[in-house]
């Protein structure tokens, strides 16, 4: 399991929040976590549950209200009614938490660069570090060892857990702040102050393979994805085809699956969903590449927004479909600000695939089941590619 420090998920919400589906004037994020979902993890048994009602928004308000007036907390007061609701994605963030996962999926984040891994020994490994970055400037390597953070022996811990102390988020750490990172490499250990900066992250990886099929990985559905993949499509060698790798993508920003949608449809629709009842509809934007062959490579932790994608692709018949189960989370996420300035979202809906399936508590099955890790992944999607071009 590995992650980096853009997507830490906060120690108060371990919960299960993670890159919530949120409809609002701004589409933010839950939690995200995209950098840590595990390849196996296995999508909810039994039916999708039913929405929230829309008043217990004003339930959890009030809970949080009557405790700042009785000199409690008011964010712990909102987690309890949250957790009394039976709202298993439901969350509460605190005014900084909720701040921070904005920035990220603008495509920036506080931290130092750093990526990481716990071997099987229990060592927290660093697998690689962002160019610019705090972590590049102090001259940390990949494969350095990663101790310590402020004096906290991290060996066996959680890659989550290492990664919310880096970023600082049990005090809501600004740029600027300082972590001492415990290092070594080899023999040599030694110890080093980084200062947190404002860093970018880049969440579409491009690359080619030699037959002229072009990958395009999605981490996450940050702000301007959608625009990389649809440059990244049109950019593609004639007649060649494209493996979408939405592998360990838990979601992110709604409107940018779309645009990636829009990339590879002419138009039409792309998920439905209801808010409190009310149905609302989500169209792809017309002149998409509709004819060059197209596979979709997805996991158990393809989540949320990825599976809006993939749903779309796979009912509208624009794409083949690779990899293992997803992961199911197909419900909708509203925030609202409580009293003390923290943040809660709550489930009031569900979206579904074109043809209407339900994604909440099923996930997508994939049209060809491919449990392969990494590279080996890729070639099976690469084989099913040269046949969807004899095809043509």
């Amino acid at each position: 399991m590995s992650g980096r420090d853009l997507f830490c998920q906060p120690r108060r919400i371990r919960r299960g929040a993670v890159l919530t589906l949120v409809f609002a004037s701004v589409l933010v994020a839950g939690a995200a976590t995209g950098s840590f979902s595990e390849g196996d993890r296995k999508s909810p048994s039994g039916a999708a549950r039913s929405a929230v009602p829309a008043g217990h928004h004003e339930d959890v308000a009030k809970a949080a209200e009557q405790a700042m007036a009785d000199g409690k907390s008011p964010m712990e007061a909102a987690e309890r009614a949250v957790s009394r609701s039976g709202d298993r994605w439901g969350a509460v963030y605190s005014e900084g938490e909720y701040q921070e996962f904005e920035e990220a999926l603008d495509g920036q984040y506080t931290g130092v660069g750093l990526w990481a891994r716990r071997e099987r020994d229990g060592r927290i490994e660093v697998t690689k570090v962002a160019v610019g970055s705090p972590a590049a400037a102090a001259g940390i390597r990949k494969g350095d060892r990663l101790r310590s953070i402020d004096g906290q022996k991290v060996d066996g811990q959680p890659v989550t857990e290492v990664v919310s102390l880096l970023r600082g988020d049990a005090t809501d750490a600004a740029a600027g702040t300082a972590v001492r990172l415990g290092l070594q490499r080899g023999t040599r250990a030694w110890t080093e102050t980084l200062r947190r900066a404002r860093l970018s992250t880049d969440s579409v990886a491009l690359r080619k393979l030699a037959d002229g099929v072009t990958v395009i990985r999605i981490a996450a559905f940050t702000k301007g994805s959608g625009d990389v993949v649809r440059t990244a499509v049109r950019q593609a060698p004639a007649g060649a085809g494209i493996i979408l790798d939405l592998r360990g993508n838990s979601g992110g920003l709604v409107t940018e699956a779309v645009t990636t949608a829009s990339a590879f449809l002419d138009g039409g629709l792309v998920a439905t969903y209801d808010v409190n009842g009310e149905q609302q509809a989500l169209h792809a934007d017309p002149g998409g590449d509709t004819t060059r062959p197209l596979v979709v490579l997805v996991d158990g932790g393809t989540m949320s927004a990825a599976e809006l994608l993939t749903g779309a692709l796979q009912d509208r018949g624009r794409a083949v479909v690779v990899g293992s189960r997803t992961f199911g989370k197909g419900s909708v996420q509203m925030p609202r600000q409580l009293p003390g300035g923290s943040v809660a979202e709550l489930t009031v809906g569900h979206y579904r695939t074109p043809s209407g399936r339900s994604v909440d508590g099923r996930g997508i099955t994939p049209d060809l089941d491919v449990t392969s890790p990494g590279q080996a992944a890729v070639e099976r999607a690469e084989t099913v590619l040269g046949g969807l071009g004899d095809a043509e």
